[in-house]
């Protein structure tokens, strides 16, 4: 059954790398993301633990992170490598979908364009 599952999910990637244009234009460079907001150990460097269960690496040139530590915050910005980003998601999905086991729950980074409080508390 392992195998199979693991077939199926070099099959999909393949095909999702195949049709990379394609997806791309299913999912946007940009997101809004909602989530508790935490500092990280390395200066203007901030993690997001999103409501879906995604977790964020964030940076900002513009937006102030570091007043909202601690809160529930919604961050509008850029994901880095858009485009294998998009594929990873892809395969995740298809992997999920297929019975395979593991979280499906993803890991990015983005480039803060915007920040708003939701609120002044984390849930999480």
């Amino acid at each position: 059954m392992k195998k199979l599952g693991l077939c199926l999910l070099i099959a999909c990637f393949m095909s999702a790398w195949a049709f990379a244009a394609d997806s791309d234009k299913d999912k946007s460079d940009t997101r809004t993301i909602t989530g508790c907001l935490q500092q990280t150990s390395h200066q203007n460097e901030y993690l997001l633990k999103a409501n879906d269960g995604s977790s964020w690496d964030v940076k900002s040139d513009t937006a102030s992170l570091a007043e909202h530590v601690g809160h529930t915050v919604t961050v509008t910005g850029v994901v880095s490598n858009a485009g294998m980003h998009n594929l990873k998601e892809d395969a995740k999905d298809a992997a999920h979908d297929t019975g395979v086991k593991k979280s499906n729950n993803e890991h990015g980074h983005l480039k803060a364009t915007e920040v708003q409080m939701v609120s002044t508390s984390c849930s999480q």
